[in-house]
């Protein structure tokens, strides 16, 4: 019996032994942990617990110059429920009526469907039932007062999830120009952000700095911000651009008319003002697969082959160094001339023996390329010195992102051959961007003086400028003074004379210079018959205001590709309404402006001679004239400012001008021309489709859109 009673006592020592051991090892572990691990350990039960949040900064506005919102930040919300919380009495006693709130609400479903889903979910215990996205805050407002999201989220179970949303108020009126901002995501550990144009450029401005604060997770789920961590954030500032909207307005509607007309692939206008570089208006319109327009990429940052528009270069270069004057001769030899092994030709031979003037107003490639060849072959890179001069060989440094590089061949170059410097001189070989000619154009206009084209004028703060953007001067010369003179005579020779003749306006002066360019890049081939047609130029010629220009790519075999046919109406169409409706600040008055005190005109447009009596009569003033009642007239000051109204001549075979219009008077004009006429709207004529001063094709379809 003692000897069991020893095994017994022995088997409980045993144990007892062990379990101390075993106790006093998870002491020590505990101890090691508690040592070695232990900071780490809590810092992980902080992180279950606590994280920090970030409070995004509001993002800054931008505007135009004249004050309008362009692009803004609003919050919107994404909603969603957490049925746990909510207590099972509450639920049953206010769903219907949540229910009957929703479907007013959100107007989406009906009373019946959301209570369904909600008795669903509640029985599912469901934490996150999405209830709406991209809510405005109204909304969210109206939705927190609700019966049991009144409660808040840790009773109410209503869980916001705020964000915010860029808006462009304007929808695609300078849309790639203003840009687009969207959250970054992280994307192999970095924070990829979807950001381009003006919004890229200012990113940094218009983001601010974000603040911070650290939230606790509470009984629920639910994450509530912990008192006195809150890090406020600074709010972007807001950036004030150089655009122009009534110009802009004009530009996109002038540019997407005859876009659709031709279906062309892409094109892009620029309005600069002369003297000090401002971008008024920047329009960028690609064709989408369905046929529409839209802001998709921005051609005017493109270097391309100019074509034509370069010529204007080369005789900058022949100018600045005494080699010609524009009124001597040149023997296009036919509008054939070969140089090496290939053959450079005019579009329209037959040109013989003409003043330099007119070659570059009727645009011989032949005779440019002449002289080119002529004066530079022995010495090359002098010509290629004053494309340098020019910062043909670099980015303008307008403050967009996105802008690419322009490429200038050398002689020290591989790719140069014994025709490069010919074909050079005509616009080939060369890439520079439509943003690069607007500038040496303007530069023209400017007298001279070469200013770096810009689109911010102001960095605004709480509504006051805390940083101001001044015109910046980037070759105080491009040439000298009767250089100058002799190229904007050269430029009022296109208009006048040559090319661009058809675009002549009675109301102002235009100079300028068009251009064709076949197309071989990005896939395409010279075969392909895709051609660039542009318009460079500016307006008034007396003092000049503002330059323009105008780069359109035509669809694939195109029977219209022409500069002077798919361009150059386009800055007229522009130049016209500017001018016309003052956009652009005040204006001298047309020649056939009634005449009045002070500086108010009143603008006497072209109809009937029927129709200007009746509105004579109306304003009890009485005017004869031997005039037939259905023909056009025009009514005047003679030089005793008294009114009178003449016969307006027309040209016969030529499609007049009906803008302004009634509707009666411009069917009746149209018609007698041979024109099938098409109308679409109300009220007198506001565009229409076939250009003033082009031929007429009988039986050819006219659109006028009245206003």
């Amino acid at each position: 019996m003692s000897q069991v009673r020893k095994d017994i006592r022995f088997r409980v020592y045993v144990a007892f032994t062990c379990i101390c051991v075993f106790g006093l090892a998870i002491l020590i572990k505990a101890a090691m942990i508690q040592a070695k691990e232990g900071e780490e350990l809590r810092s992980l039960s902080n992180q279950m617990h606590m994280h920090a949040d970030t409070v995004y900064a509001e993002r800054g506005n931008i505007y135009s110059e004249d004050g309008l919102l362009l692009c803004s930040s609003i919050p919107q919300f994404d909603a969603y429920v957490d049925f746990t919380v909510i207590q099972r009495d509450t639920f049953r006693k206010y769903k219907d009526t949540l229910a009957h709130c929703l479907s007013r609400l959100f107007d989406n479903e009906t009373p019946a469907s959301y209570k369904q889903r909600m008795e669903a979910a509640y029985r599912d215990s469901v934490r996150y039932f999405p209830l709406r996205k991209n809510m405005p805050y109204y909304d969210y407002q109206t939705l927190r007062s609700f019966p049991i999201f009144c409660k808040g989220s840790r009773k109410g179970g209503l869980i916001v999830e705020p964000k915010i949303k860029r808006i462009n108020p304007y929808g695609m009126l300078a849309y790639r120009t203003i840009g687009l901002w969207r959250p970054g995501i992280w994307k192999d550990g970095k924070l990829q952000k979807n950001v381009i144009g003006l919004e890229a450029t200012y990113d940094s401005i218009l983001s601010g700095v974000n603040g911070s604060r650290m939230m606790e997770k509470e009984t629920g789920g639910v994450w509530v911000p912990i008192d006195g961590t809150e890090v406020d954030p600074q709010n972007g500032r807001d950036v004030v651009t150089t655009l122009d909207f009534g110009i802009q307005d004009v530009a996109e509607h002038a540019l997407k008319s005859v876009l659709e007309q031709y279906e062309c692939l892409y094109g892009t206008a620029i309005v600069m003002e002369v003297q000090t570089g401002k971008i008024r208006a920047l329009v960028n319109l690609g064709r989408q697969k369905d046929g529409s327009y839209w802001e998709d990429f921005n051609y005017a940052m493109i270097p391309t082959e100019p074509g034509s528009t370069f010529k204007l270069v080369t005789l900058l270069s022949l100018l600045n160094d005494g080699y010609i004057n524009v009124n001597d001769n040149v023997n296009a030899e036919g509008g054939a001339i070969r140089f090496g092994n290939r053959t450079m030709r005019d579009s329209h031979l037959g040109l013989g023996v003409l003043s330099i003037k007119q070659a570059f107003a009727l645009s011989s490639n032949a005779a440019m390329a002449k002289l080119g060849f002529q004066y530079y072959s022995k010495d090359p890179q002098k010509f290629v010195d004053h494309i340098k001069k020019l910062h043909l060989n670099q980015r303008t440094g307008i403050d967009l992102a996105g802008e690419r590089r322009p490429r200038v061949i050398e002689p020290k170059d591989k790719d140069w051959s014994g025709t490069t410097l010919p074909w050079m001189a005509t616009g080939y070989g060369v890439l520079v961007s439509p943003m690069h000619t607007c500038m040496v154009y303007n530069a023209v206009a400017n007298g001279g003086r070469m200013m770096r084209p810009y689109l911010i004028d102001a960095i605004r703060e709480y509504g006051k400028d805390i940083k101001t953007f001044e015109p910046h001067v980037v070759e105080e010369h491009i040439a000298d003074s009767n250089a100058i003179a002799q190229l904007q005579s050269c430029m009022k020779e296109v208009v006048f004379t040559g090319t661009g003749k058809h675009i002549q306006s009675p109301f102002y002066g235009i100079a300028g210079k068009t251009g064709t360019a076949q197309v071989a890049d990005k896939g395409i081939r010279y075969t392909d018959g895709v051609y660039q047609g542009s318009f460079v130029g500016y307006f008034p010629t007396d003092k000049p205001r503002y330059t323009i220009a105008v780069v359109i790519r035509t669809k694939p075999h195109s029977g219209a590709y022409y500069g002077g046919t798919i361009a150059a109406p386009v800055f007229r169409m522009i130049a016209d309404k500017i001018f016309s409706t003052g956009i652009g600040g005040n204006w001298v008055g047309p020649l056939d402006s009634i005449a009045g005190l002070g500086d108010q005109k009143m603008i006497a447009k072209a109809a009937t001679y029927k129709s200007y009596q009746i509105l004579m009569k109306a304003m009890g003033k009485n005017i004869d004239a031997v005039i037939p009642n259905r023909a056009i007239a025009q009514m005047f000051t003679d030089s005793a400012k008294k009114l009178a109204v003449q016969k307006k001549e027309l040209v016969s075979g030529m499609v007049p001008d009906v803008k302004g219009m009634g509707l009666k008077d411009a069917v009746y004009l149209l018609e007698n021309q041979g024109l099938r006429v098409q109308v679409e709207g109300n009220g007198v004529v506001q565009t229409q489709s076939v250009t003033a001063g082009t031929p007429v094709v009988k039986g050819q379809t006219i659109v006028i859109q009245l206003s």
